[in-house]
C-alpha cells in the first residue's frame, strides 16, 4: 500500500506541474490575447487535488492498520496477499436479472418514465431474490 501512496503523491506533483505549465502556456498564447483558459487549468488542478486526497486516504488507512501488508514486503509471496473474497454462486441467475433491471431503469430515464418504473420493479425483485436465494429450495438453511 505504501507504493500506492507514493504513486499518488507523485501523480499529485505531476498534475500540479502540468497545471502550472498549462497556465503559463495559455497566458503566452498570442492568439488568445493572454487570457487564462480555465477549463484545462481547473481540470488539471482537480486531478492533482483528487490524487492528493487518494494518497492521504491510503496513507492514513495504512497507518491505521498497524502492520505491514504482504505487498509492502520484499520477501512476500503472491499467496500471502490472497484473502477470502466471499462466497459467490456460480450458477445464480439473479445478477443477470439485476443487470437487466438496471439497464431498463437507465433506459427509462432516457426514453420514458414508464420503462423506468418497470426497471425499478425488476431491480427490487432481483435484489430480494439474490439476497434470499439461499433461504429456499435445495440450498435453504
Amino acid at each position: 500500500m505504501i507504493a500506492n501512496v507514493r504513486l499518488f503523491w507523485v501523480l499529485c506533483g505531476f498534475f500540479g506541474v502540468a497545471a502550472t505549465g498549462y497556465l503559463i502556456w495559455s497566458l503566452n498564447d498570442p492568439l488568445h490575447a493572454q487570457r487564462i483558459e480555465y477549463v484545462g487549468f481547473v481540470g488539471l488542478m482537480l486531478c492533482g487535488i483528487l490524487s492528493a486526497l487518494i494518497a492521504f486516504y491510503l496513507g492514513r488507512t495504512h497507518a491505521a492498520q498497524g502492520g505491514e501488508l504482504p505487498e509492502d514486503r520484499l520477501d512476500a509471496n503472491i499467496d500471502d496477499g490472497d484473502a477470502e473474497q466471499g462466497f459467490f454462486s456460480p450458477w445464480s441467475w439473479w445478477p443477470i436479472m439485476l443487470a437487466g433491471g438496471a439497464a431498463l431503469l437507465f433506459l427509462g430515464v432516457a426514453i420514458g418514465v414508464w420503462i423506468a418504473i418497470i426497471g425499478a420493479a425488476v431491480v427490487a425483485i432481483s435484489l430480494v431474490g439474490w439476497t434470499y436465494e439461499y433461504y429456499r429450495g435445495n440450498f435453504g438453511h
